[in-house]
């Protein structure tokens, strides 16, 4: 099926946006559009009394890399495009629930899918250990909650709330298919945003962390999420494969076979499990990349080229058509 007009023009500005002639001597600028999730305090903080903090790796001033721990006012980062195709992207950026990244996963994947005209939402969501009544599932609350507002957002701007999607990454992309295998709310309605689906139109996973249980686990994203020793229970209602797919909007995956955190079985297995369940899916495997590669640290290498890929995809399924 080609392409839609829209979206090969998106792809075109990708493929001819100008290239750098030397050497990037300073990030971009952070976006200063911010929503925040909750119209008041988050759910079930009553005893939390951790203290936010944002820190930068990076000693190179080229780019940021930055992570957010202890987030207690779960926002979006809102990156909007110069001519928006009325798609909408929810980014849910990796962190092995320890932390969630900003940049990596976040603002920097974001930028290609601006490029082409899409509306992108940056995720910075609650962490299950930090003593939110809601334990593991503090970090679907946000993601739900974030789904709903970008819905919101969609029908008071003119872009269209039936062509959103999300892209999760590592831990994230664990969030990301939580939020689109699940069918029940997992927190209180706070106000009318929360009549709104949940679920995304699309859903892309990157080098997801999937399973809880056996050798491919990422045991630092088990940990965090579930504790030191978790129940088999919770080892199984938390791991992606295990869950109830049925109805689940059409799936990419994307994996590199040399991943040492994050096993490629990960994505094999939730490929098997969504097809069992009749969700349409596309994979895409790549001999190297490792782990948690994003946009930067792939540059020049076959699995760059993921961002075409995925909305290559995408517009194949309508998600680039004029509103």
């Amino acid at each position: 099926m080609l392409l839609n007009r829209r979206g090969a023009l998106g792809l075109a500005a990708l493929a001819a946006a100008p290239k750098p002639s030397g050497p990037q001597t300073k990030a971009p600028p952070d976006p200063q559009e911010i929503i925040r999730l909750w119209p008041g305090a988050a759910p079930g903080g009553a005893t939390v009394t951790v203290t936010p903090r944002v820190v930068e790796r990076s000693t190179d001033p080229a780019f940021h890399d930055r992570f957010a721990q202890y987030t207690t006012d779960p926002i979006l980062t809102v990156l909007r495009p110069d001519r928006p195709n009325g798609a909408s992207l929810l980014l849910i950026p990796g962190g092995g629930y320890r932390w969630a990244v900003v940049d990596k996963e976040g603002l920097d994947c974001a930028r290609p899918f601006a490029a082409a005209g899409v509306t992108c939402f940056i995720l910075r969501y609650r962490l299950p250990a930090d003593g939110w009544a809601a334990g593991p599932a503090a970090p679907l609350q946000d993601a739900q909650r974030a789904m709903r507002l970008v819905r919101r957002t969609a029908m008071a701007e003119g872009l269209d709330p039936q062509r959103v999607a999300v892209l999760g990454a590592s831990a994230g992309g664990h969030l990301a298919g939580a939020l689109t295998a699940g069918k029940d709310a997992v927190y209180e309605a706070a106000d009318e945003a929360d009549a709104l689906p949940f679920r995304p139109d699309l859903s892309i996973l990157m080098y997801p962390v999937a399973t809880m249980e056996g050798p491919f686990a990422h045991a630092g994203s088990r940990q965090h999420l579930l504790g030191p020793d978790p129940s088999p229970d919770a080892v199984a209602r938390w791991s992606l494969e295990r869950m109830d797919w049925t109805g689940a909007p059409p799936t990419f995956l994307l994996h590199a076979m040399d991943d040492d955190s994050v096993p490629v079985e990960n994505s094999l297995q939730l490929l098997a499990a969504i097809r069992a369940a009749g969700v349409k899916a596309e994979a895409h495997l790549f001999e190297e990349g490792g782990h948690g590669f994003g946009i930067r640290l792939i540059a020049g290498r076959p699995a760059s080229i993921w961002p075409q890929l995925v909305l290559a995809w995408a517009a194949r399924r309508g998600w680039t058509a004029p509103a």
